[in-house]
């Protein structure tokens, strides 16, 4: 029974170093590719965006919408396509323990690219204060709105639509409650 029992510790042990060996993404940050050649660079990270050097293969996104095959080397991808302007950014990458996406606000100058990460309480947190002010405010109520119909174009203008909107409001909150 013992024999058993070891038995048993050692095969759970060798499926949980396998699972960590085949390397799942549950966690990603984006920065400017190192070469600077206008592309974004995806690194696989831990829970406390530590880079997982790890990470080795083929994976799945889907970047604004769009399906793409990410080649990672020791953690790191880079986009087949180049920014050409400022724009927002989804990633969003789906393995076995659900989908993880972040939305990013890719910021294009002179020197280069710099991803801003956006949080999914902004996303709230703005209108929320728009309307709030109108609604204290009444005179101001056509001026709220034109402010956030305003917002909503630029956001549109710049491909940040309202699917993405939801998509990462969802992630946020499944993320506080998982």
């Amino acid at each position: 029974m013992l024999k058993l029992g070891c038995l048993l510790v050692a095969l759970v042990t060798a499926l949980v170093v396998r699972a960590q060996e085949t390397g799942d993404i549950d966690h990603f940050i984006v920065r400017e590719n190192l070469i600077k050649n206008g592309k974004l660079a995806v690194i696989a990270t831990d829970a406390e965006e530590h880079p997982n050097e790890a990470i080795s293969g083929t994976y799945q996104f889907v970047i604004n919408g769009f399906k793409q095959e990410l080649q990672f080397r020791d953690g790191v991808a880079v986009t087949q396509h180049p920014i050409e302007t400022s724009a927002f950014v989804f990633i969003k990458h789906r393995n076995q323990q659900g989908s993880h996406g972040r939305l990013y606000y890719v910021l294009k100058r002179d020197q280069g690219l710099n991803p801003i990460a956006i949080n999914w309480y902004f996303l709230i947190i703005i209108p929320a204060i728009i309307l709030l002010i109108a609604y204290l405010f009444k005179r101001i109520m056509v001026l709220a709105m034109v402010v956030l119909i305003g917002l909503f174009i630029y956001n549109y203008s710049k491909g940040l639509d309202l699917e993405n909107i939801f998509e990462t409001i969802a992630h946020g909150i499944k993320s506080l409650v998982i």
